[in-house]
């Protein structure tokens, strides 16, 4: 396994604490990238909106601006997660990526080549034809193993049975052994209400799987993130994953919880704000007094150039899309991450 690369950070964890420390970071990102399709017509699945000839328009020179656009919101991201340096993320969950050749432009960009990731990536049987994937730095992280989670929903579902898969990966972080779950659960198209049962199927997969992990090994150091289309304080996520706000016991831990009970989100829908996009922790992160890696810190990337800054929907996320027009903005999602730190 290559060596991890060692980002320095001298910082007072507590604040009335007069002594500091230096630390090795890592930072883990989660982005839904709005409906980032290649130009090419798919013959599994109906995307001809998003080619040339389709109602989009979406031609070269819309898909170069959406890469260069979602590359500058990964890139930018390193300096309010990080504080004092700028090193690339470590992992970096995505969502509505259309297949792998997204995922390797994405790699590709100059803005983001210099962290040499790799990424995994399953095509899944959603309808729509995105994906969930995860970059990785080599020099961060190295893979052991990978699985796509199938999320085949219940025949009482009214739109389709099929939808984004989540993802498991497996691998050695900086020598520490850790699963990672990228998801993008079922929407509430037709209510919030009506489409529950949906996630709360999704919900019960993703328990079960990280249940059978934590049962072999109960010291596990697990990631999830995603866009989960509920808030944390809905049942999916606060009662069939058991993730809330204490930092206690067996529970897994969702520091994206005090945020949203703050009336803060990464989308907003009719003039109020949601917080779907999360990234939740097993305890095994929290001990700061550990010799792994332990978290430090959340936050949503709202910086201004991902923000509206005029006509109706000032102050939300600069969507990619006014309807059918291509408005080259980035996505109606802000970017979640959360900071690890690592004492030498």
């Amino acid at each position: 396994m290559k060596p991890i690369i060692l980002i320095l950070l001298v910082i007072g964890l507590y604040a009335n604490s007069q002594q500091k420390s230096i630390y090795k970071t890592a930072t883990v990102v989660f982005y839904n990238t709005e409906n980032f399709y290649d130009t090419l017509p798919s013959l599994l699945y109906k995307d001809e909106e998003f080619t040339p000839n389709g109602a989009r328009k979406y031609s070269s020179e819309v898909y170069v601006a959406k890469l260069n656009n979602i590359a500058s919101a990964l890139a930018g991201i390193t300096t309010q997660a990080q504080e004092s340096n700028s090193i690339l993320p470590a992992l970096i969950g995505l969502a509505e990526i259309e297949n792998a050749a997204v995922l390797n432009d994405i790699t590709n960009h100059p803005k983001l080549r210099s962290a040499n990731y790799s990424f995994v990536h399953y095509d899944s049987r959603d309808n729509r034809g995105i994906d969930v994937g995860l970059l990785y730095q080599p020099a961060y992280f190295s893979l052991i193993q990978s699985k796509a989670i199938q999320v085949v929903l219940p025949e009482k579902n009214k739109t389709s049975r099929y939808t984004r898969d989540i993802l498991w990966v497996e691998g050695w972080l900086d020598g520490e052994l850790i699963d990672v779950y990228i998801n993008h659960w079922p929407s509430r198209y037709g209510g919030s209400q009506t489409s529950e049962h949906a996630r709360l199927y999704a919900a019960k997969l993703l328990k079960q799987h990280i249940d059978s992990i934590l049962q072999i090994d109960w010291k596990r150091k697990i990631l999830v993130m995603g866009d989960f289309n509920d808030n944390p304080t809905n049942k999916s996520i606060y009662e069939i994953l058991e993730a809330n706000e204490k930092a206690t016991g067996m529970n897994l831990y969702n520091p994206f919880h005090a945020l949203y009970k703050k009336g803060i989100g990464t989308l907003a829908f009719q003039d109020a704000w949601v917080l779907f996009d999360q990234i939740i922790l097993s305890q095994n992160w929290i001990n700061k007094k550990q010799q792994g890696f332990f978290y430090y810190r959340n936050g949503i990337y709202n910086a201004t150039f991902l923000t509206e800054n005029m006509g109706k929907y000032k102050g939300y996320p600069m969507r990619s899309w006014d309807g059918l027009q291509f408005r080259n903005g980035y996505s109606d999602h802000y970017p979640v991450y959360v900071t690890l730190l690592k004492a030498f």
